[in-house]
């Protein structure tokens, strides 16, 4: 791998305890890599959380894909490692392959099927990718293959259109997004997705949850359990992070070169102050 060139001008402006990403999905041509590595070069943080589909395994095992802004933001983030930053990988279905490694650290990187994060407000949230509570992808794994071929060129029709309203001087516009979001089936989906990962993290006696897989950035209460979704780097461009006083926030970073801008923001401690501090450790087996 070649090494990073770090601009000497870029300092870190985002200053937070923790920070979570996921569906980076680095190997494919959907990933907005050159914006999320700026976002990792002016972040800075105790702990980074890498929230699973980090390395898209479906795509590269059909078509090789892997440009020198790829490799950058792998060793950006090693880097981030070396520099005393706690790392934590936690595989999705895209990088399924990683669970095989489980319990191992890899350039200061370590890697867990899931775990248990404590807010400095002594909230505790359980931290999983969620494709385990995805219907598709564990009853009918051929199904989700075809899912993600036809998410892929809806991408592909996206950088197209995209790149005319660029011209014309418009704003991005997500076809996929806009899908998910109006499509009756496909709300129902995200939401039968985001009440089964809440109700494991009860069952679990967390406070909350924070996972990844659907590619929609949200913070919300459900049932009592915080719900938490950091998004994805492929449309949306979003990471959640917590704040030095355990306030939970989305930040959106969907231009490069631009700070992040706040989208969102939730005190753990509000949205879940009527569930009681439990002192048993939390269940992950």
């Amino acid at each position: 791998m070649n090494a990073l060139s770090e601009p000497l001008d870029v300092e870190p402006v985002v200053r937070v305890r923790t920070v979570w990403i996921s569906d980076l999905h680095l190997g494919t041509p959907g990933c907005q890599a050159d914006a999320l590595l700026d976002f990792l070069r002016r972040v800075d943080c105790e702990t980074l959380y890498l929230v699973g589909d980090i390395i898209d395994g479906w795509q590269l095992r059909r078509s090789w894909y892997w440009p020198q802004s790829h490799n950058d933001v792998v060793q950006k983030i090693l880097r981030k490692a070396r520099k005393g930053t706690r790392v934590v990988f936690i595989p999705g279905n895209h990088d399924e392959f990683a669970r095989r490694y489980l319990q191992h650290s890899f350039g200061g990187v370590e890697v867990l099927e899931d775990c248990e994060h404590v807010t400095v407000d002594g909230r505790r949230l359980w931290v999983t990718h969620g494709d385990l509570f995805d219907g598709v992808v564990q009853c009918a794994p051929w199904l989700a293959h075809v899912g993600d071929a036809a998410y892929e060129t809806a991408l592909r029709l996206n950088r197209w259109f995209n790149a005319v309203r660029a011209r014309l001087g418009l704003p991005y516009w997500s076809l996929s997004r806009y899908l998910k979001l109006k499509v009756k089936r496909a709300v129902s989906y995200v939401g039968d997705f985001e009440a089964a990962v809440a109700r494991e993290a009860r069952r679990r006696g967390a406070h909350g949850v924070v996972c990844g897989h659907i590619h929609h950035a949200e913070i919300r209460e459900i049932d009592g359990v915080l719900y938490c979704n950091d998004g994805d780097w492929v449309e949306s461009l979003t990471a959640l992070v917590e704040q030095p006083d355990g306030r939970l926030e989305i930040l959106d970073f969907a231009t490069p070169g631009r700070h992040p801008v706040r989208a969102r923001s939730a005190s753990t401690r509000e949205a879940v102050a009527d569930m009681p501090l439990r002192p048993e450790p939390l269940d992950v087996a």
